[in-house]
């Protein structure tokens, strides 16, 4: 495959065009009435990487002025005098030619490479250009500009076109301009010159037939007798022959320079929108002119193309391969071609972009048709599994390959008299028989219905023929094996939903929003018609293969997608009849869910009241349902009244409970009072443990669908009624706390599905009756709001930690048995979860069970990533703060739980707590980029791990530290969360909690150091305190003069003055509405920093507080005989006017009051500060509450 490069060759790209019968060259000179005028564009920086001389720059001739400048001396001398043939009118306004060839007045040639100049520069501070530029208008402008190129050739082919002058120099022009290195100039002048070569084969094309015209006529005259012959008129003939010869010779000439010129280099240019042009330009020139442009030595650049690595070269490739595919005259000149990229075209089925590989697919369908033997059968083989891709039109396209090979040669309808004949029954069968050799045998894939949504397309009307099917199954002396059966029912009940429904089975892409009328009105006539043939055959399938659950299932389905209406307007009712009893013997007979789950749904369909044949289907399910509840009393009383019962008594009771519980799902059965019976059964289970898990599995269920047809009543009739509701509602509460009860009971069951039954049950119904339930009108359910209680939330979070949160094993290919079961396993153990975090995020739970949800995130990440993170975004949703306080209570259970079992000693250093400093890491992100709105949560996150860090001290006597202070290190991953004054404050309250420490480390403590580095700004020089926590450095400005010091203007130093500034009073307004800096500032921020209290945001200390309260200090601030502020303001009045005294005193003032704010919020923290101790000395760590801080919701866009 050639590299994809811009060509820089320009002295080979712009050489005159060669004249063939003068031997000459003509000259070029620049047009001069009229200007170039270039849209907007930018300069093609991709190019200088192309390995190319790109990287020349346009001052240095890399473009094609400098070259067309010495074209121009040297053309203009060899070019042959030769008169234009002036008109006989010539049209007003236009140029008169004089008789030596030149125009009357020509402007120098300089003008047009000024224009260009001129225009090139403009382009390089843009990056649009009319032909990349979005909107409608734009894109209709391109197709403006190509159709003005066409015109502009056909309004000139019998006269301006073979002049010599103006087509050369457009050629020169554009083939220069091609090889620009501005995108915009190269990507419009190589579409116009493909645009012109495309026309110019439209001439050459009508001269070849002009030619033969002329030859026919030529020889038709001289094969003439001597009398009858003209000799005038073989004279004309050869002179208009010798002319249209001359004609085509200029003609090729032309389409010769610019292929060589343009197209040669730039159908491996660096833009792909150029690549493409070229490709699909060459391939309508293959298509219209196959005898000259049709050959290998064309072929090979599309053959090249198909490597290429953008989807629209690719695509514009195999378009183009598909129109010459498409016609069998020319594919016989494509043999040594499709040989030679004939794998290439295989490959491309596979292709990643799904236009690509549907379009491959329909080309290798082409050379399927229209060339024997080129597909071998290994070829095709790489296909067939096509059919089952997720892709609609990917897989239709395969569909219809797969039939041209398979299925064609054998079912190729025959035609009588131009028109289709019906297919005879005996092709039919040999359809079907094909379709499930096809699906049986290559084993590709388990469900036939993506094989038939394939095939719907090309083959639909042989799918559609369901007589054939329905007797292929109904045949006694069938060969088909049990696959085979099953197979072909499948196939018949994806072809009579494909009908009916009109979408592709579930899983399947369709780019289609809906069907269209004339869609709608086939599906609609369809529906009619399978109904009517199926019908009358569906109880004669149902009785011939009733004894199998595999096919009579799929055979149930078939209901929903008829016609009922035709049971009644067809009189169809005895149909109707057999069917019933069909059903309630399959339903008798059988136990398995998918058999009973779609008897229950056919029955269900046809109880509806509106049908006139209702009565007699409510008729039937009584009868059904009085064989199921006399059998399922009969078996309970043997069950409760004897302590042993065999397998196969065991057995039927189960059956008809799962039976019940099938129906019950489905159908209203409050009135056989199945609740009281399996609440007796249910309770002898939890107190005896006797009863088997089979039995109890189902009559959880029956409880639990009888409490949800209860609330149903209630619901849609509780509201009109006064008096009874509340004696109804108050007994509903009762069994559904009485269930809930046995539920839990059942949690702590020896066996598995019991417990996950219990808890799957339990999350429905405490979700149901949550205060949710009021919400719409509905407050008369009040009454049935329920809570759980302590102990019940206690063990649903257990059962969750020992049923969901457990590590599977590893899986295999994905193929085996085991591997399909573990996967079954981890899709229970998602939707176990999902049922736990709905209860939390619908407040059935306290939110503070999420953290044992949330502790889990990056460990079973992998498996329940999405559904941690869904619900870590809503609890943020909900409360902000709570979900702050909620992740810090995840790490300190787990790492409370760590400390448990490894103990202090290098407790950072185990992979499970790298585990933890991830998990924290994670949580960090979770705050999202709004670092303002979080800025109390972090802080107070903060605060409450240093005093879980510092909760319990070190042992009496002891050097060692503290047992939770690593939990610093994972306290660490929430710093970059902080703002740098925040920073300071925490440091500072590091340092007193380390104070109150009694043993002082020898040297610091490694978590201690960990956490403040990460506190500590890395432009400031920190110092260590004893404990290992680095003080800040108090950073004075020097300077000779105040108004240096005034002048400083650092970025740091302007953030941590106007922090430490307090908040200016409303009275200063107007200082600030000057932008006035009053003089004494800087003195006033170096007299705070020069005193401990006033530093960024550190606490101060007893003795510190009480002096900065006290009337005294306020006295001093505003006494200029005083030492301090007061002394800095006189010095600055000795100096300046009364104004300017004025204004510091004014601004000492509101200084003042500021420091009052500060000094009570101050005080206020370090009450608080108080209050922590106080706590720590009463509660365990596991007990401390973070403050609720109001704040916005926060956006998780990194999370």
């Amino acid at each position: 495959m050639p590299t994809l490069r811009s060509s820089s060759s320009p002295s080979r790209v712009s050489s005159p065009l060669r004249r063939t019968a003068g031997g000459g060259q003509r000259g070029f000179s620049a047009s001069s009435s009229s200007s170039v005028s270039v849209p907007y564009g930018d300069r093609d920086s991709d190019q200088a990487s192309q390995g190319d001389s790109d990287s020349l720059s346009a001052d240095e001739g890399s473009d094609f002025e400098e070259h067309l400048r010495r074209n121009v001396k040297k053309r203009a001398a060899k070019r042959p005098l030769k008169t234009t043939p002036v008109a006989k009118h010539p049209k007003k306004g236009s140029q008169m030619v004089c008789g030596h060839g030149q125009k009357d007045s020509e402007p120098p040639a300089i003008d047009l490479f000024d224009a260009v100049k001129a225009a090139k520069s403009d382009m390089q501070d843009s990056g649009d250009y009319p032909l990349t530029a979005p909107g409608p208008s734009w894109k209709k402008f391109q197709g403006s500009f190509c159709e003005f190129v066409k015109t502009l050739v056909c309004q000139c082919q019998y006269s301006l076109l073979y002049d010599g002058f103006p087509m050369d120099n457009l050629i020169s022009l554009l083939t220069g301009l091609s090889d620009s290195q501005v995108r915009a100039f190269r990507h419009t002048s190589t579409l116009a010159a493909m645009k012109l070569m495309t026309s110019l084969v439209r001439v050459a094309l009508q001269l070849s037939l002009h030619k033969d015209n002329n030859q026919r006529q030529y020889e038709a005259e001289r094969n003439k007798g001597p009398g009858q012959r003209a000799p005038e008129r073989l004279e004309s003939l050869l002179e208009k022959r010798k002319e249209l010869q001359e004609h085509q010779e200029e003609i090729e000439g032309m389409m010769n320079a610019l292929f060589r010129g343009v197209f040669v280099h730039r159908y491996r240019d660096v833009l792909p929108e150029i690549r493409a042009i070229c490709i699909e330009e060459i391939g309508s020139w293959m298509q219209s002119y196959s005898t000259s442009f049709l050959t290998d030595s064309y072929l090979k650049y599309i053959g090249w193309t198909l490597h290429d690595k953008h989807r629209e070269v690719r695509l514009k490739c195999l378009k183009a391969l598909k129109g010459l595919y498409s016609s069998q005259d020319l594919t016989a000149r494509l043999e040594l071609f499709t040989s030679r990229f004939k794998d290439r075209m295989v490959s491309m089925a596979m292709d990643r972009e799904y236009d690509v590989a549907v379009e491959a697919v329909k080309l290798l369908t082409l050379i399927l048709k229209n060339m024997e033997g080129v597909l071998t059968d290994a070829d095709c083989v790489g296909i067939y599994p096509v059919v089952y891709a997720s892709n609609r039109a990917l897989a239709s396209a395969a569909g219809e390959f797969l039939y041209w090979k398979l299925f064609y040669p054998e079912c190729e309808t025959r035609t009588v008299g131009g028109r289709e004949r019906r297919r005879s029954p005996r092709a039919q069968r040999t359809f079907f028989h094909l379709l499930l050799s096809f699906f049986v045998e290559s084993e590709l894939h388990d469900h036939a219905a993506y094989l038939v949504d394939s095939l719907w397309d090309c083959a639909g009307s042989q799918l559609k023929d369901w007589e054939s099917l329905t007797s292929l199954l109904l045949e006694k002396d069938q060969n088909l094996g049990d696959v085979q059966e099953s197979t072909l029912i499948e196939i018949l009940v994806s072809s009579v939903r494909q009908a009916s429904e009109g979408h592709p089975p579930v899983g399947r892409i369709t780019g289609r929003k809906g069907l269209t009328p004339k869609e709608r009105k086939i599906q609609a006539d369809d529906r009619v018609k399978l109904t009517e043939h199926l019908i009358p055959l569906l109880p004669q399938l149902l009785a011939k293969f009733s004894a199998d659950a595999e096919k009579v299932a799929p055979l149930l389905q078939l209901l929903k997608y008829f016609d009922l209406n035709i049971y009644c307007t067809r009189r169809l009712e005895k149909h109707l009849e057999l069917f019933l009893q069909q059903l309630q013997e399959v339903v008798v007979k059988h136990a398995e869910p998918a058999v009973l789950e779609a008897g229950a749904h056919a029955l269900y369909l046809l109880c509806n009241p509106e049908f006139t044949f209702f009565s007699r289907v409510d008729f039937a399910r009584s009868q059904l349902m009085d064989l199921l509840t006399d059998r399922f009393q009969q078996e309970l009383e043997e069950l409760l009244q004897s302590s042993f019962l065999d397998e196969d008594e065991v057995y039927s009771l189960a059956a008809t409970l799962k039976r019940l519980s099938a129906f019950y799902n489905a159908h209203d059965l409050s009135r056989w009072e199945l609740y009281e019976p399996c609440c007796r059964l249910l309770q002898k289970a939890v107190d005896t443990g006797e009863v088997p898990h089979q039995v109890i599995l189902p009559a959880l269920t029956l409880v639990y669908f009888s409490i949800l047809w209860t609330l149903t009543h209630l619901s849609g009739s509780g509201a009109s009624q006064t008096l009874s509701p509340q004696k109804q509602l108050l007994s509903l509460k009762g069994r559904m706390v009485a269930f809930c009860e046995l539920c839990q009971s059942c949690l702590s069951d020896v066996d598995s599905e019991i417990q996950e039954q219990a808890f799957v049950l339990l999350s429905d119904l405490l979700l149901i009756f949550s205060p949710q339930m009021i919400v719409g009108g509905r407050d008369f359910l009040r009454p049935l709001v329920f809570f759980p209680e302590a102990t019940l939330q206690s063990e649903l979070a257990s059962f969750l930690m020992d049923h969901v949160f457990i590590q599977p094993g590893e899986l295999g290919s994905g193929h085996s048995q085991e591997d399909h079961l573990q996967i079954e396993q981890l899709h229970q153990r998602r939707r176990l979860l999902a049922g736990f975090c709905k209860l939390l995020l619908y407040g059935v739970l306290d939110m503070d069970a999420a953290s044992d949800v949330f502790k889990h995130y990056s460990k079973f990440y992998k498996d329940y990533g999405d559904i941690i993170k869904e619900t870590l975004t809503r609890v943020r949703q909900i409360d902000r703060s709570h979900c702050s306080q909620i992740l810090l209570l995840s790490l300190k259970q787990l790492y409370t739980e760590l400390l448990q079992e490894q103990g202090p000693q290098g407790l950072n250093e185990l992979p499970a707590f790298g585990e933890m400093r991830d998990l924290a890491r994670r949580f960090a992100l979770s705050f999202g980029p709004q670092q303002l709105q979080n800025r109390d949560l972090v802080v107070t996150l903060h605060k409450e791990g240093i005093k879980f860090s510092l909760s319990e001290p070190p042992p009496p006597g002891s050097s060692s530290q503290p047992p939770n202070l690593a939990f610093l290190e994972l306290l660490s991953e929430f710093s970059p969360r902080l703002f740098h004054q925040d920073k300071q404050l925490l440091l500072s309250y590091l340092e007193k909690c380390l104070q109150r420490i009694s043993q002082s480390p020898a040297c610091p403590w490694g978590p201690v150091t960990t956490y403040c580095h990460s506190l500590s700004p890395v432009e400031n020089t920190a110092e260590t305190s004893p404990q290992g926590c680095p003080r800040y450095k108090k950073r004075r400005t020097e300077g000779p003069s105040r108004r240096q010091r005034g002048d400083v203007s650092s970025s740091q130093e302007e953030s941590l003055q106007l922090n430490s500034i307090p908040p200016t009073p409303t009275l200063t307004s107007t200082a600030i509405k000057r932008r006035q800096p009053l003089r004494g500032l800087e003195e006033v921020e170096e007299e705070g920093r020069s005193e401990p209290e006033l530093t960024q945001g550190q606490p101060l200390s007893g003795n510190q507080r009480s002096r900065f309260s006290s009337p005294q200090h306020f006295q001093t601030l505003l006494n200029p005989s005083g030492p301090g502020l007061g002394n800095r303001l006189t010095r600055a009045s000795q100096g300046s006017s009364l104004k300017s005294t004025m204004k510091a005193l004014l601004f000492a003032t509101a200084l003042s009051l500021s420091l009052m704010e500060e000094d009570e919020e101050e005080l206020e923290i370090h009450e608080l500060s108080e209050e922590w101790q106080e706590t720590d000395k009463h509660t365990s760590p596991s007990e401390h509450g973070l403050d609720l801080l109001d704040s916005t919701e926060l956006n998780l866009e990194d999370f």
